[in-house]
């Protein structure tokens, strides 16, 4: 039976800035134009956090009876360890997917109902990653819908929850973000691709290659900088972001260098500070207004 530490270190808490900030940006959006509402705010924060949490358990259960997680290099793994049964793992998945549901449903009912289809989709896109007979996850869409889900669908979403309408900043903020959680999926894929290709999954790490996907990741981590430089004219404060720009350095040095296996492993922890470092100073600069 897993120990409580184990079951922590299967959330992956090194991918979980990818449900905070989006959140964090999206409540600084909506802050910039006065209409903050901290009790929507936590509960987008717990769907995005479930959700996160979800797919962590939801990919481990999938991947473990596949058996495609037999030889992986990197965090825990329970099904594949043995340390949890298959049926412990897809009850946390499924456990994490219904309180996703819950708080959901309550914005949903407190703000309008047809946020019950964008949940349901995010759930469904949650589990079909790798789970199901045709996972996208194993064709190479998994870094699309990163972006989408926990890129323009949270950061979007969380203003929207709080606004209760649209706005072209939350859409132009959610670029970033998107692209920095598509950075942690694309470490993990790259220091997956001898085991992935072996076991038939086909990542885009796998299918475009060893040295194109480095490449990606360097773009994902610096591209960011330059969107918070696009969203000065409206919100001069999201240059604040900038500061940043030496984290972004280091990982993206050790990528383009060749890091690999285990090595990898540290630059997924630096691109994780890098998202919430940036995140959070891009939070900043779009809730202060001039």
């Amino acid at each position: 039976m897993a120990t409580a530490k184990e079951w922590v270190a299967g959330t992956r808490p090194k991918t979980l800035p990818a449900a905070v900030v989006p959140v964090a940006v999206g409540s600084g959006v909506a802050a910039g134009y006065g209409s903050f509402i901290g009790w929507r705010a936590v509960l987008a924060l717990v769907v995005a956090l479930a959700l996160q949490i979800g797919v962590n358990f939801a990919n481990d259960y999938s991947d473990g009876i596949k058996g495609t997680d037999e030889k992986r290099v990197g965090p825990v793994r329970l099904v594949a360890s043995g340390l949890a049964t298959p049926r412990q793992v897809l009850a946390a998945a499924l456990g994490c997917f219904l309180a996703a549901g819950i708080a959901g449903l309550v914005l949903a009912i407190a703000v309008n109902w047809w946020l019950l289809a964008v949940g349901a989709a995010a759930i469904a896109a949650a589990w079909f990653y790798t789970g199901g007979s045709r996972p996208y996850g194993y064709r190479g869409l998994g870094e699309v819908s990163v972006f989408l889900f926990f890129g323009l669908g949270a950061v979007v979403g969380t203003a929207y929850v709080q606004m209760g309408r649209l706005s072209w900043l939350a859409l132009l903020a959610a670029i970033p973000v998107g692209l920095l959680a598509c950075a942690l999926l694309v470490i993990n894929n790259l220091r997956d691709i001898p085991t992935d290709a072996s076991s038939g999954k086909r990542t885009l790490a796998v299918l475009i290659g060893d040295r194109r996907t480095r490449l990606l990741y360097a773009s994902c981590a610096g591209l960011p900088f330059a969107v918070a430089v696009a969203i000065a004219p409206a919100a001069p404060f999201a240059l604040l972001a900038l500061a940043v720009l030496p984290l972004a350095i280091s990982p993206a040095r050790e990528v383009l260098g060749g890091a690999a296996g285990r090595g990898l492993i540290a630059v997924l922890g630096q691109t994780g500070r890098l998202q919430l470092a940036f995140g959070f100073l891009l939070t900043a600069g779009l809730a202060i207004r001039l």
